[in-house]
């Protein structure tokens, strides 16, 4: 990038000297037109996983021979994502967001490649490689609410994460509905019809990363860089063990790691549960599908909602928000014994309460740790809350056995006390902090 009067050279360099010269009155330009790039790469993106990942089980058996091991396609593809988020991190901090994001897409669909062959040769450790490969989409979609973040005003920072989460509700709706299609598409060709949506999710793969290589110009965060203040980027602030120094220092930037994490992990724990015990209460696939319809919902169609209450009434009212949310979620959902429509409110109050987490504290992230270090630490971020999701997964099946869904739920809100107890220490002790 060229320098200009308010780009410091060290930035301009730093942003690859291929862009034009951007100055802060043409913020507000590029940035509708990032969010729109990005709001568009995620309706589409967002389409790949669902459309496969509801019929990975039933490969998993298929290609096994046994339904023991159906649920290990699924946990492949969690610990993926998580793996490959500290790598995408690393790229994203080196090369700017469409790297990350493209590098993402591109492991995603050769991901969905290998799960094809695995499908074809009948090899059940090539269908776990696939799997964890194709994981790497889903840490691209996570990454995209962070690029949309790059260069937006403080005030208006949780808004812009917030309307990115939007726009996978597209995705997360329409996604499982076009499993079926994508299986009958491939009836009578050598592709095993189970396969057929992992074909479907790599060509959505590919379409999104084109979108973005070509459209997600100039880079978000390589412009925040350039426009950083002179002394405050630096290469040395840009690394991983940087990153965590970062989170070290800032008792906010633990708050939001901590709030991160424990909203996905409690809303995860829960909802891989509930079709089960809504079926030991006699509810069918057409009332499961509803409730978790209405699970995600309340996940993805509400988060400007959240956002804009993260910029008005400031991060940690609603982390609070989310505490209460998901307390009165597990409490609903763990004492309906057979109540369907309360089984219902829970789920749908569960998702409302994982976005007012994952907003907030998104938000509360990036606003709490220096620029050059973000990219590191929004890795960081997404590496631990899918670890300590996959584990809170394979958990909860255990805990479902041995004690049942109520127990179940009521772990989940414990998991809460440290959020919360954080929260309220953090504001104590920073009160300034707390109001924004």
């Amino acid at each position: 990038m060229t320098a200009s009067p308010s780009t410091p050279p060290a930035a301009s360099r730093a942003a690859g000297g291929t862009a034009p010269p951007v100055t802060a009155a043409d913020l507000p330009r590029i940035q509708r037109r990032i969010s729109t790039v990005l709001i568009a790469g995620q309706m589409l993106g967002g389409l790949g996983v669902p459309i496969s990942i509801a019929l990975a089980p039933v490969l998993a058996t298929e290609i096994s021979g046994t339904e023991a091991l159906s649920g290990f396609a699924s946990t492949a593809a969690v610990i993926g994502t998580a793996l490959v988020s500290l790598p995408l991190a690393a790229l994203t901090t080196a090369r700017g967001r469409r790297a990350g994001l493209l590098a993402g897409y591109a492991i995603g669909t050769a991901g969905a490649g290998l799960v094809v062959l695995a499908a074809a040769v009948r090899s059940f450790p090539l269908l776990m490689l696939g799997m964890a490969a194709f994981g790497a989409a889903s840490s691209a979609n996570l990454q995209a609410r962070f690029a949309a973040a790059d260069l937006a005003a403080p005030d208006r920072r949780a808004r812009a994460i917030s309307v990115v989460v939007w726009a996978s509700t597209i995705g997360a709706v329409l996604g499982p509905n076009l499993s079926a299609p994508a299986s009958d598409s491939f009836a009578g060709t050598s592709i095993p019809q189970t396969a057929g949506p992992f074909v479907w999710a790599a060509a959505v793969f590919v379409l999104t990363g084109t979108l973005l290589g070509v459209l997600l110009r100039p880079d978000p965060l390589l412009t925040a860089r350039a426009l950083a203040a002179p002394g405050e980027e630096s290469r040395q602030g840009r690394s991983l063990r940087a990153g965590v120094a970062a989170v070290k220092a800032s008792p906010r930037a633990r708050l939001a790691l901590l709030t991160v994490a424990v909203s996905h992990t409690t809303m995860v724990s829960i909802m891989v549960m509930t079709p089960v015990d809504l079926g030991h209460h006699g509810a069918g696939l057409k009332l499961v599908g509803l409730v978790i319809s209405g699970h995600i919902a309340g996940m993805f169609a509400f988060s400007p909602v959240m956002g804009w209450l993260a910029d008005r009434l400031g991060r940690f009212s609603v982390i609070g928000l989310a505490a209460g949310l998901l307390s009165l979620a597990a409490l609903l959902a763990g004492t309906a014994d057979g109540d369907h429509a309360q089984s219902a409110a829970g789920l749908f109050l569960l998702g409302l309460g994982w976005s007012a987490g994952m907003v907030s504290g998104s938000a509360l992230l990036t606003d709490s740790v220096p620029q050059p270090a973000r990219a590191a630490v929004q890795g960081l971020s997404d590496l631990t809350m899918n670890a300590a999701a996959g584990l809170g997964g394979a958990a909860a099946g255990l805990v479902m056995s041995q004690a049942g869904y109520g127990w179940l739920n009521a772990i989940g809100a414990a998991l809460l006390l440290p959020m919360a107890g954080l929260a309220l220490f953090t504001a104590r002790r920073h009160p300034a902090d707390a109001s924004r």
